[in-house]
């Protein structure tokens, strides 16, 4: 398989896969990375010498900041959706929950919007416990997280800790994340490494049809549909291109998102001084 990326970089060792991310200062989701992201997760999943895929970043303090806000601006230039067909992020981290290794996320830094979407795709989540900080704050954009996680959240978390998570749009440190079932353990930060390197090992030893089997039919007791990704997309799509969003959204590049500084501190600091909207 070729695996030659510029803002992925993968590995493979005792059956497992790891895939880094590199892509700038604050790891954003943007029109490359999302490209690589659709081709590196297609070539994962028709490649057999593996069992676990493990994804992490090479940044240490940032996993995936979030969506390019000015890709989502560019929105009213795409055809609008039909209501029923996923949109490409939607079907990336699909094929993330569908390919059939075990998908482990380890976050030892930032993961917001697009990024915290791409670790609820993965079969687990592992966070670093003074390092990790996760949240969708799409709504203080005007925006909806429309990348899976108005669809996943609930079912992890139940739908009342999902809406707080979803609509106060504050980020979540790893001990929370956890209480809350946002991810599956908060480790401490220098035992991350050992702890999802073993796990991946033990679970690479086991036999891949044992595993496939497992992951194929807890998927179907998750009971996702497309159309539920295409339901959350048009309505993502009907947000962004909303009278005034887009003046809203570069209301927030202007007062720094985007930038290290600003994303590597506390995003309110960038949302709350936003005009108050009915």
């Amino acid at each position: 398989m070729n695996y030659n990326f510029e803002t992925l970089t993968v590995s493979i060792e005792n059956a497992v896969a790891t895939v880094r991310i590199h892509n700038g200062d604050i790891n954003l989701l943007d029109a490359v990375l999302v490209k690589e992201l659709y081709k590196c997760c297609k070539a994962l999943s028709e490649d057999t010498s593996f069992k676990v895929v493990v994804f992490e970043s090479a940044n240490p303090e940032f996993f995936v900041a979030h969506a390019d806000v000015n890709m989502i601006m560019a929105a009213g230039d795409t055809p609008k959706p039909d209501g029923k067909t996923p949109s490409m992020l939607q079907a990336i981290y699909e094929m993330i929950r569908n390919m059939p290794h075990v998908t482990i996320g380890k976050l030892a830094g930032v993961a917001r919007g697009g990024g915290s979407e791409l670790l609820l795709a993965m079969d687990m989540r592992f966070a670093a416990k003074n390092k990790s900080r996760i949240g969708q704050p799409e709504v203080a954009l005007g925006l909806i997280a429309g990348a899976g996680g108005c669809t996943r959240l609930p079912k992890l978390t139940g739908r009342a800790r999902a809406m707080e998570i979803l609509l106060g749009c504050e980020d979540f440190n790893a001990d929370l994340a956890e209480r809350y079932g946002y991810i599956n353990r908060a480790i401490e930060d220098n035992e991350l490494d050992s702890f999802v390197k073993t796990l991946a090992n033990r679970i690479a030893r086991y036999p891949a049809h044992a595993l496939q089997a497992t992951k194929s039919l807890v998927n179907e007791m998750e009971q996702i549909q497309p159309q539920d990704f295409g339901r959350e997309y048009g309505k993502f799509y009907d947000t962004a291109t909303k009278d005034g969003m887009a003046e809203r959204m570069q209301q927030a590049l202007d007062n720094g998102l985007q930038t290290f500084e600003k994303e590597v501190d506390d995003l309110a600091k960038v949302t709350d001084p936003l005009p108050y909207m009915k």
